[in-house]
């Protein structure tokens, strides 16, 4: 009896002698995966995370929590939060005050903040993941000796429309002009993406650095507010398309796929004149306090599980191998994610100053609705009224120079008599 109590108690103490991880399988991760992101030494630290909004797996519905997964492994605090367009995450960098150790722009976006010395090269040795990184993903226009960034999702835009409301199946942008869809309308809220859909249908180049060509976009993005009356969203487009009551939104592929999910009665196309096929990725911006700690979470963030569960969450095209031959996946071979060969599209480019100022001005003008036909028939009233105004008072000033002087020859003669 005494000898089985002693076998007993070596046997308890062997097991407490090796840590629990070896015995206890972990949910999502293997006791290697552990071992690295406990060795990196970011325990009592903070990573700060800036990135789009609905962007991430977030433990709701029983899908991952990214975040807090990074947290227990590495021990360090992640500050997460939100921008919902790139202009709104520059505006906030270029403002200063500010410390994000990662952020999320689009290729554009990436290219300007490049130019502007505003991202720090990264250390691919902390970013070992980087293998998981489809080549046709790398070297990518905007970092092309691939010093700033690591590819985080694919994707284009996409017109929405609700079955119950449209009559024929669209083709083409031009029903955003439709006015018998008045105030039935969805548009982006971000000039960038909204000129795009009015190039497409101007037939102009997405880059284009020709100011005429910004002015007749801005016209043309002023008779829809006059047709339709848009409503200019990003994320509020979700609930307001399921809502069901809206004919049709403007936004991103895999964003569709999570609106129908909830909206059966929602399709798509992509639309005839193209769309913009779009990249987003991960950087480490120069305001960065915590470089170690941005690139373990890109890092992170390639996990073949993370990235499966962030792909499952978010419906978008990753450049992670695993992901896309992942025969699990519900995108697997998805139409909307993964066959876009075919679909005419362009993508964007950093653009020259005098156009990016042109391009607010002009954008801040269709929103305000001062180039819209009712405002420029309003000012042409005005016009007229003050030139009607102006002229009698010409009118008024020339008679009553012609009465002084008729006076002072009259007053001249009469002291010639006297």
């Amino acid at each position: 009896m005494k000898k089985l109590i002693s076998v007993a108690l070596s046997a308890i103490l062997c097991i407490c002698a090796f840590p629990l991880t070896s015995y206890a399988q972990d949910e999502y991760f293997t006791d290697e995966q552990i071992e690295y992101y406990s060795s990196l030494g970011l325990q009592g630290t903070t990573v700060n995370v800036y990135n789009w909004g609905e962007y991430i797996s977030d433990g709701s519905e029983g899908t991952m929590d990214v975040v807090s997964e990074f947290e227990r492994l590495t021990g360090a605090k992640v500050n997460y939060t939100n921008f919902e367009s790139n202009e709104n995450m520059y505006s906030k960098l270029a403002g200063g005050g500010v410390s994000y150790d990662v952020i999320v722009p689009s290729d554009y976006m990436i290219d300007r903040l490049i130019d502007e010395d505003m991202l720090l090269p990264l250390d691919y040795d902390n970013i070992p993941n980087m293998k998981y990184i489809a080549e046709e993903y790398q070297h990518l226009y905007y970092d092309p000796d691939q010093l700033y960034t690591v590819c985080y999702n694919i994707g284009t835009t996409i017109l929405i429309y609700n079955k119950t409301l449209v009559d024929e199946e669209p083709d083409s942008w031009s029903v955003l002009w439709d006015e018998q869809y008045k105030d039935k309308v969805l548009m982006f809220n971000n000039s960038r993406d909204a000129f795009a859909i009015a190039q497409a249908m101007l037939g102009q180049d997405f880059n284009t650095t020709s100011e005429q060509d910004w002015v007749d976009c801005a016209q043309l993005l002023a008779q829809q507010k006059d047709n339709t009356n848009p409503v200019y969203v990003m994320d509020e487009v979700f609930n307001l398309m399921e809502s069901g009551e809206y004919a049709f939104a403007v936004y991103y592929a895999g964003d569709y796929l999570l609106m129908a999910e909830n909206n059966p009665d929602l399709g798509y196309c992509f639309p005839k004149e193209g769309v913009n096929f779009f990249y987003d990725a991960f950087c480490i911006p120069t305001c960065a306090q915590n470089k170690k700690g941005g690139e373990a979470f890109i890092n992170f963030m390639h996990e073949p599980q993370v990235a499966y569960e962030n792909s499952e969450y978010i419906y978008y095209r990753s450049p992670n191998i695993t992901v896309e031959n992942n025969e699990d996946s519900s995108l697997y071979g998805s139409e909307v994610i993964y066959n876009t060969d075919d679909v005419k599209s362009q993508s964007f480019k950093n653009l020259p100053q005098n156009i990016i100022e042109l391009e607010n001005n002009l954008w801040t003008q269709v929103k305000s609705g001062k180039l819209s036909a009712d405002s420029q028939e309003q000012n042409r009233k005005i016009y007229i009224e003050c030139a009607v105004i102006g002229a009698a008072a010409v009118v008024v000033i020339i008679a009553k120079l012609i009465s002084n002087s008729k006076k002072k020859k009259e007053q001249d003669l009469s002291d010639l008599y006297d």
